[in-house]
């Protein structure tokens, strides 16, 4: 009986100019490194502050690729 096997691994994006930017950043980055990728879901999303302004966008993505 023939089935896919997946593993699911948690990365960190961050971006200077938005939550989507980041996300893209964190999914270039897992599609460099893993062969499969096949979804990523947004798991928290955080900013850094400073002096009250918004300096960057954080996003913790759980990335999902199948086990060859």
């Amino acid at each position: 009986m023939p089935g896919t096997v997946a593993r699911v691994t948690e990365i960190s994006a961050r971006s200077d100019t938005g939550f989507e930017d980041a996300v893209k950043v964190g999914l270039d980055r897992a599609n460099a490194t893993l062969r499969g990728v096949t979804s990523a879901w947004v798991k928290e999303q955080s900013v850094d502050v400073r002096d009250g302004n918004i300096v960057a966008y954080r996003v913790n993505l759980l990335v999902t690729f199948v086990l060859e």
